[in-house]
């Protein structure tokens, strides 16, 4: 059976982390979740006040790109690889409403994304991976075997983004979160590197009423279409 990269795109809050991640533990691939590294540049940014609502020092940031070092370590007990920032577990830290808002001002920078574009390309040298984002099919690996475009309507994601983030005791509204996501996809749409497109033979899911195992199961059989070729 051949290996081969799996390549998963799409707008935010669609879960394509989570179908990422079933696909990587059902094959026994890689999983490497890109929006983790650009939450990661984000919350480094905010760290040092190099980025807020109303402000990003763009040139602090670039210059500080090779002081800022990232790696996957996989967690047994969780089940995926969480996400370390110099050296520290920042998996918790980069999940937050307040990272969400500024990640897509600080993806928008071409130095950031092509640091993290270098990376993501070394990963997959080797194919078995799975992964995610808003630029794997058409920049990271346009020859992925397989490129999946996830979409559902921005009131969908909004409610599965905010039902995530009470759940992990965060105090947030729904009107808020659902105004980040509208914000974040006119961003990642409209930003002039590597904006956020379907590639022309990714397929399209769109998960508005799929469940979870519905979805994997479809996206599952399109995988041994592939690698049973």
């Amino acid at each position: 059976m051949k290996k081969i990269i799996i390549a998963i795109d799409g707008f935010s809050s669609t879960g394509k982390s989570t179908l990422a991640k079933q696909l990587a533990k059902q094959l026994g691939y890689v999983y490497v979740d890109t929006g983790a590294m650009y939450r990661a540049v984000a919350f480094f940014a905010m760290q040092h006040h190099y980025v807020s609502e109303d402000h990003l020092d763009k040139n602090k940031l670039v210059d500080s790109l090779p002081d800022l070092h990232l790696h996957f370590e996989f967690n047994p007990e969780l089940g995926f690889a969480e996400m370390f920032l110099n050296g520290k577990n920042v998996e918790t830290e980069i999940r937050t409403l307040e990272v969400s808002r500024l990640v897509s001002k600080v993806a928008e920078i071409s130095e950031v994304r092509s640091k993290l574009v270098e990376q993501q390309q070394q990963m997959g040298k080797h194919k078995a991976i799975v992964m995610d984002g808003r630029d794997i099919g058409t920049v990271v690996f346009p020859n992925a075997e397989l490129k999946i475009f996830m979409t559902a309507s921005p009131e969908t994601r909004a409610q599965r983004r905010y039902d995530e983030l009470v759940e992990k005791g965060q105090r947030v509204t729904f009107q808020d979160v659902l105004q980040n996501v509208n914000e974040r996809d006119y961003i990642d749409t409209h930003r002039e590197d590597s904006p956020l497109v379907k590639a022309s033979d990714a397929i399209e899911v769109d998960n508005s009423v799929l469940t979870k195992k519905e979805q994997f199961q479809l996206v599952l059989n399109l995988v041994n279409d592939k690698v049973m070729a």
